[in-house]
């Protein structure tokens, strides 16, 4: 299963958590759901050499790919040809929300205001 970091207020994360949502293949992890989701990332962010690019230009690093090799990659469109990633179709059971906290996260937040991860305001 691939680990992908996000957030809500990520413009870059709107598209993956759209179309990786319900996806068996992918766990969507939400940094602003939970500190614990947060301090995982930030342990990886620290120490692993994949971010040594992304934080020299004032980035955040989201969306952010752990392969199950391991490996790191901040590109969905990579991702997606890595996997030769065709959109999963979730069976009837399986695309009906279980609850409220599991429908709410599948909204779309109103990204009108311009937001960015970036430190610099540039991007994520």
């Amino acid at each position: 299963m691939i680990k992908v970091y996000v957030m809500a207020t990520c413009p870059d994360c709107t598209q993956v958590k759209a179309e990786a949502a319900n996806d068996p293949r992918f766990e969507l992890i939400d940094l602003g759901e939970h500190v614990k989701h947060l301090k995982a990332f930030l342990a990886l962010r620290d120490t692993h050499p994949a971010f040594d690019k992304v934080k020299a230009r004032g980035n955040i690093g989201l969306p952010c790919f752990v392969m199950e090799d391991g490996s790191i990659d901040f590109s969905w469109q990579r991702v997606k040809q890595r996997m030769e990633w065709t959109a999963w179709t979730p069976t009837k059971e399986a695309s009906i929300p279980t609850d409220k906290t599991q429908a709410a996260s599948s909204e779309t937040p109103d990204m009108s205001t311009g937001a960015s991860c970036s430190l610099d305001g540039k991007g994520c």
